[in-house]
């Protein structure tokens, strides 16, 4: 039987990327050698970084006032990590408080500079995303916010109108659609959902963010600075997630860009959603206006339905669908590389459910 992997992460990949790469682990590129064992200052990796690159650039239209950045630690890392580098001793900065991944963010940013915690949805159990940035402090050096909340099921469709850079966690939604990137000093994803397999993040900083003024010792691991001056090779990457990341970015490409994307997504998401609002028996769980097209959430009226439909979905394939434990219920991770045809899969045992308990 097929597989339908909805999972929020390690997410799935796209096949035609799954298959080179799994070529690649034997042979890459008829050297003789395994992807694995090359070298990471030789010649066939600065390719493979010089391409992943320049198609980072390509997507999202950055321009040469913005350096990409390959740095380990996944997004947890970047938490602490753009904080030591943005802030200085007496800073502040402004955050917005829409899930988990934020509230660590905060917690983190907390040990380096003064953060006002902007506006929260955390009494509501994060269901919508609060638009009210009226407040920010004059000398807030950044606005930092999570662009999608894979627990929870939100996502920003409208970007915060300030006077300050934008700081943004794009881990679970980086290249899923098209996006204002002028308004962003900084960008940092994981890889693990849209981009490529755990155990690298992108960076992408703006060139005016970089702080030459800092008091604090920066270990050079932690510094964007390191990363600007050695094209992100100071130390030996993660070549294979970096490789597997590049494949993604040229899969992207070969669709038709990030405007291609973006309409593949809205259809999956309208799919499931338009299911879900119809069908007695499912309820969504976030602002109909701040629902993510990455991760949605649903749940049934009790327990005893949704571990019926539990069992349903996984005998048609649909596999990692439980809901995290703060939300419970239903959790469809419909990534880039999730194809509609799993979507439609879902919606139809939806359907049948539906059918058998009325």
């Amino acid at each position: 039987m097929k597989k339908h992997n909805f999972n929020p992460g390690p997410a799935v990949l796209p096949l035609p990327v799954l298959q080179e790469a799994s070529q690649a682990i034997l042979d890459y590129n008829r050297t003789g050698l395994s992807i694995l064992e090359i070298s990471h200052r030789g010649s066939d990796f600065v390719a493979i970084i010089d391409e992943a690159i320049s198609l980072t650039r390509e997507l999202l239209g950055l321009s040469d006032d913005y350096h990409v950045l390959f740095t380990t630690g996944g997004a947890s890392t970047q938490f602490f990590m753009l904080a030591q580098n943005l802030l200085n001793e007496g800073d502040s900065a402004a955050y917005a408080d829409t899930g988990t991944w934020a509230n660590k963010a905060i917690k983190e940013a907390k040990a380096y500079g003064s953060i006002k915690v902007m506006n929260s949805s955390k009494d509501k159990n994060y269901s919508f995303i609060p638009k009210d940035f009226s407040g920010i402090p004059a000398e807030a050096k950044f606005l930092h916010v999570t662009s999608n909340n894979t627990i929870y099921g939100t996502q920003i469709h409208q970007w915060p109108e300030v006077n300050i850079p934008i700081v943004c966690d794009m881990s679970s939604d980086i290249f899923s659609r098209p996006i204002p990137v002028e308004k962003f000093g900084l960008i940092y994803a994981g890889a693990q959902k849209n981009l490529g397999p755990a155990g690298v993040t992108m960076v992408l900083l703006r060139k005016d963010m970089v702080r030459t003024d800092l008091t604090h010792h920066m270990p050079p691991m932690l510094d964007y600075k390191t990363y600007i001056a050695e094209n992100s090779l100071y130390n030996t990457p993660p070549v294979f997630p970096i490789y597997v990341c590049m494949l993604t970015l040229r899969w992207l490409k070969q669709l038709g860009g990030l405007k291609a994307m973006e309409v593949i997504n809205q259809a999956k998401g309208k799919l499931l959603y338009d299911e879900i609002d119809a069908n007695p028996f499912f309820k969504g769980t976030v602002a109909v206006e701040d629902r993510s097209l990455m991760n949605v959430c649903f749940v049934c009226d009790n327990e005893t339905l949704e571990n019926e439909f539990a069992i349903d979905a996984k005998n048609a394939g649909c596999i990692n669908l439980k809901g995290h434990r703060s939300v419970g219920g239903f959790r469809a991770s419909i990534y880039n590389a999730l194809p509609i045809e799993s979507v439609q899969v879902l919606v139809d045992t939806m359907k049948e459910f539906a059918r058998k308990k009325g």
